[in-house]
């Protein structure tokens, strides 16, 4: 109930404040999201072993395709599939990866999707050096940030995930 009356009130400010702009009147608090409220922080990481691996692989096609080049076979679909590969590296690399920590929930990108997870369905939180898991209830999944391949900041991530299951009643396991 508190989810959907957070939504509604945010909904309705912003309707308020379109009419006040058209107004010339200045705009009353609104908040596009949780986040400008202040009560939530996003954790950016770089995806980096992926794009690298798209990188050999277009290298590798584009070696491939310069000596089968020299039959006059293919070249269209050749270098096609090679500014393919580079485009999608690309894409990966600059698309960062991230987790944002909220005041009953996490998000994070899955599957080119945003997904959330509520506080409700977290089991646990495990805590390492070099990684932060979220381990669901109840199942065998778990989101696993790592430091090795997408560089996020795992000391931060930690602290501030231990602030988290402190208010939500979660249990940390360190590592």
């Amino acid at each position: 109930m508190a989810r959907s009356w957070e939504r509604m009130v945010e909904r309705n400010t912003k309707q308020i404040n379109k009419q006040r702009k058209k107004q010339g009147k200045e705009t009353i608090y609104a908040s596009k999201s949780s986040s400008a409220a202040g009560n939530s922080d996003v954790f950016k990481g770089r995806n980096i072993v992926f794009p690298i691996v798209l990188l050999l692989l277009g290298i590798m096609f584009w070696v491939v395709g310069s000596i089968d080049e020299a039959r006059g076979q293919g070249i269209l679909a050749n270098w096609l599939g090679v500014v393919l590969y580079f485009l999608l590296a690309a894409l990966i690399f600059f698309r960062r990866p991230f987790l944002k920590v909220e005041r009953a929930r996490v998000s994070t990108i899955k599957y080119n999707r945003e997904r959330w997870l509520q506080a409700s369905e977290i089991e646990k939180i495990i805590l390492s050096r070099s990684m932060v898991a979220l381990k669901y209830k109840g199942k065998r999944k778990q989101w696993v940030f790592s430091r090795l391949l997408n560089r996020y900041d795992t000391a931060a991530m930690g602290a501030r995930l231990e602030q988290f299951a402190k208010a939500n009643n979660i249990e940390v396991v360190h590592e």
